[in-house]
């Protein structure tokens, strides 16, 4: 018998428990997984991080954002071994994490873009953004040859509309004052689910938090479900998603 939810209205559904509990039996399929799971890089309750749960999330989808830290990933990589690693995006936010002297301050996060299969497959809705100046206006289409009938990359004719890929790093403040403390904003989450998701398409968060990536899933035009262990969270997720529903 399917789970419960927590909270649930016509685009958004979330579920109070342990995601490696509950994820085997949504049974969904999702097209992409944007999540921030708990890094384990402090001593402190919520950041301990739950053994086995990359290979819970490849039966699902074959497409996932995660954020986390350099330490984490080099810690856990045996982990991911279902996963094929295809880029890293950075997070840059005003307010570092660091509170040390003896180091640079910390004023990063990375974002490691995982898939399973071909990788031909894969949704890769790379978002435009505005130029900011005239040479950034370069948009690409494919141009085929007969070299390049069999690759997805091809040689690139250039128009000019005003907008430019956006880069790899993604420069947004801190939330302050947050629901959650390792809370993320909106405007980092978006881009993740407009690329490896279609319009209407369902992005799943195993680890909701305060339901930012669902708050923004659901903004953008796209179904969510997510998964939140601490209670408390869930209740903070509900009351947030309850207010914003027209």
């Amino acid at each position: 018998m399917p789970p419960t939810p927590y909270y649930s209205d016509d685009h958004v559904t979330l579920y109070h428990g342990d995601m490696r509990d509950l994820l085997p039996t949504l049974g969904v399929t999702a097209d992409c997984i944007v999540t921030d799971p708990p890094y384990n890089d402090t001593a402190l309750a919520w950041d301990r991080w739950p053994d086995g749960w990359p290979a819970l999330a490849a039966a699902v989808t074959s497409s996932m954002w995660c954020f986390g830290s350099m330490r984490m990933y080099l810690a856990r990589h045996a982990e991911f071994t279902d996963w094929r690693l295809s880029q890293d995006v950075i997070w840059e936010k005003d307010q570092g994490s660091d509170f040390v002297a003896d180091r640079f301050k910390r004023v990063h996060e990375h974002i490691l873009y995982w898939y399973r299969g071909s990788w031909r497959d894969q949704r890769k809705a790379v978002p435009r953004i505005p130029a900011v100046d005239t040479r950034s206006r370069a948009r690409h289409h494919s141009l085929r040859t007969a070299a390049h009938l069999n690759s997805p990359i091809a040689p690139a004719i250039v128009t000019s509309d005003g907008t430019r890929l956006i880069r790899s790093v993604l420069q947004s403040p801190s939330v302050r004052r947050g629901l959650h403390p390792t809370q993320k904003p909106v405007s980092v989450l978006t881009p993740l689910i407009e690329y490896a998701s279609p319009h209407g398409g369902l992005v799943l968060d195993p680890f909701a938090g305060s339901g930012s990536t669902l708050d923004a899933a659901r903004l953008a035009g796209r179904r969510a479900i997510g998964i939140e262990a601490n209670e408390q969270y869930c209740e903070t997720a509900a009351k947030r998603l309850s207010e914003l529903v027209c």
